[in-house]
């Protein structure tokens, strides 16, 4: 049963878990480093921006991935909170810190919620941001029982859907869902700023729909980027060879006096196509998340 939990870190992300708990009846306590981010999500009736009388049942750590052992180990040195998990979408380092780190790594599980937007901040925030969503538990090999459990409840009382995965599993699975899509969607948006005025005029749907999520902060992708830049690496230089055929492709075709066109028009027609059957793998969902 969970009655009380922290919410460390009142971005998006904590302040949606802070009001979809607040829903469903628990009582949220709010925490910040930035006060004035706290507040903001105590006015948006998220929780109270103080902290817990006693023991929480849960604490949720909703801060970047470098910053997960070292706040873990802070709450647990105050006893913040009988169980502990967090929302950073890399598993891994924050799982070797808390091993590291934590006087007490039995009672933390990992945590990633499947769901975002592209906007941050308290504001963006939405109580039904992880309705029907896929939410990662990542126990470590220390993690008791009660933790799981106590995290597992969090997450159905969010109305997400639990999905156990070890670290490394979770970390490969988001490099190529997640992390490189959003630098590419980055890198692309980057071309506009070269853009003609023309260009931006003509701007429609599919290259808003290209670049959404590149509005994120950059100052936690880059963080997100080293933490799991293992498991990214290897797929950048598969879109970095993908890349270089199609260049070469278009390049050819651009010349009317190559007698390689035929083949680069198959190479670009095979590109596509692989495209295409991409798409039939991805379980749609709300494009907003």
């Amino acid at each position: 049963m969970i009655r009380t939990i922290v919410v460390i870190g009142t971005g998006l992300i904590g302040t949606s878990v802070a009001l979809s708990a607040r829903r469903a009846g628990v009582t949220v306590f709010l925490s910040d480093r930035d006060p004035e981010a706290a507040r903001l999500a105590e006015a948006m009736d998220a929780g109270v921006a103080c902290a817990p009388p006693r023991q929480a049942d849960l604490a949720v750590l909703a801060v970047p991935p470098s910053a997960v052992g070292p706040v873990l180990r802070d709450a647990q040195l105050r006893r913040l909170a009988s169980g502990y998990t967090d929302v950073a979408s890399v598993k891994g380092e924050p799982e070797r810190a808390v091993l590291s780190l934590a006087p007490d790594p039995a009672a933390y599980i990992g945590g990633h919620p499947m769901a975002g937007r592209e906007r941050s901040g308290p504001l963006a925030a939405r109580a039904d941001l992880f309705a029907g969503r896929p939410w990662v538990l990542s126990p470590s090999e220390r993690t008791s029982p009660d933790a799981a459990e106590r995290a597992r409840t969090l997450v159905e009382l969010c109305g997400a859907v639990p999905v156990v995965l070890q670290s490394r599993v979770h970390d490969e699975a988001v490099a190529l869902t997640s992390h490189v899509p959003h630098l590419v969607a980055s890198l692309m948006a980057a071309r506009l700023t070269d853009g003609s005025e023309q260009a931006r005029t003509l701007a429609g749907r599919g290259v808003r729909d290209v670049t959404r999520i590149a509005a994120g902060d950059p100052g936690l992708w880059s963080d997100i980027v080293r933490a799991n830049a293992p498991a990214i690496a290897p797929v950048l230089r598969n879109l970095q060879a993908d890349l270089s055929r199609l260049a070469q492709a278009v390049e050819e075709l651009a010349d009317p006096a190559c007698e390689g066109r035929p083949a680069a028009l198959r190479t670009v027609v095979d590109l596509l196509s692989r495209g295409v059957a991409g798409v039939s793998e991805i379980r749609h969902g709300d494009e907003d998340r």
